[in-house]
């Protein structure tokens, strides 16, 4: 019979793969008696983990649903599909997933085996990404995105090479603060020890990311998040649109649906004033109309042209039969004159 420990990690993984397991059954796979079989499960029990039983002849045990998510025991199958959709999960914009992706990402793939590691990067490989429309971000490495998202947590410094805008190639040691997904990219904002100051860094243009062993005391960042710091900064870059907008919405509702993509400003309780800084229109246009409420465009003009293009496009597509695909005709009412749709 195996050990203790061994046998309730075997009870564990029973437990989760099937719903429900009679208790004569769950014993003869233990290699145990009903009185140890009870004995282990009060030890998952202890760990967090609610098992349920029911008693009785056909009495048995399952895995239900607690108040809190305990540790979870995968194959290697599972392991490479949580890993595959977790990097998937790093390309939403969804409010939050990116960031939580990391996060997970990262403590997932520090624990691999390098078997496992392997078939990860060949699923990785070979996959190719399926995005909303627009141009796809650059790609990141998924090394690249833990190594980081790990220093970060534990406050060591990281050195890597790093590409600038014009081509220029530097090495950098940084004291990493946080990663930030902002339009279809990932930044690193991180205090510059060689410069002696605060710097945001695209991850595409970041290489061989490597810890020195040494750890420090996290510094004030100079600004209220690491998002807003990255923003400021890129207010100054070219080629980028800076978008400034009125809203009949109060700030809160506004700051709730988009607030980590844009600054908001509050006017009065029922007003604010939102800026954003993006490289397509696109995203700025869908983001107002997530708002849901009455805008109007301070800047930049071609912000108003784009809107006008989307409203008719949307305005043809609403006015279309979904039978025939034509648009829909006068409709005729007895025999009085024709009236519009």
């Amino acid at each position: 019979m195996a050990n203790t420990s061994t046998r309730t990690l075997r009870l564990l993984s029973l437990l989760q793969t099937h719903k429900y397991w009679p208790g004569m059954e769950l014993a003869e796979r233990l290699d145990v008696s009903a009185r140890t079989l009870r004995r282990d499960v009060d030890r998952l029990r202890a760990l967090g983990y609610p098992v349920e039983a029911r008693r009785g002849v056909e009495g048995g045990y399952q895995l239900a649903a607690g108040a809190a998510l305990p540790p979870l025991m995968v194959d290697d199958e599972e392991a490479v599909a949580l890993v595959v959709g977790l990097q998937a999960a790093t390309a939403t914009t969804a409010p939050g997933v990116a960031e939580a992706s990391v996060r997970a990402l990262a403590k997932l793939v520090q624990v691999l085996p390098p078997r496992l590691r392997r078939r990860v990067e060949a699923v990785r490989a070979m996959t190719i990404a399926g995005g909303w429309g627009g141009q796809p971000g650059p790609a990141v490495d998924t090394g690249v995105l833990t190594t980081i998202a790990l220093a970060c947590r534990d406050t060591e410094r990281i050195r890597f090479g790093y590409t600038a805008a014009d081509g220029r190639r530097t090495d950098r040691h940084v004291e990493p603060h946080r990663m930030v997904s902002l339009g279809r990219r990932w930044y690193l904002v991180a205090y510059d020890l060689i410069r002696h100051d605060w710097r945001s860094f695209r991850l595409d243009r970041l290489t061989d990311p490597h810890t020195d062993g040494s750890r420090f005391l996290p510094r004030e960042l100079p600004a209220a998040d690491a998002a807003e710091f990255v923003r400021s900064g890129m207010d100054n870059l070219p080629g980028l649109h800076r978008v400034e907008v009125l809203v009949d919405a109060p700030a809160a509702t506004v700051r709730e649906r988009i607030g980590r993509w844009c600054t908001i400003e509050e006017i009065d309780s029922g007003h604010c004033r939102v800026w954003m800084t993006a490289d397509s229109l696109d995203w700025p246009t869908m983001a107002l109309g997530v708002v849901e409420a009455e805008f109007r465009i301070v800047q930049p003009p071609e912000l108003v042209a784009q809107l006008r293009n989307w409203a008719d496009r949307f305005h043809r597509a609403a006015m279309l039969d979904p039978e025939s695909g034509s648009l829909d005709a006068p409709r005729v009412t007895g025999s009085g004159p024709a009236t519009s749709a």
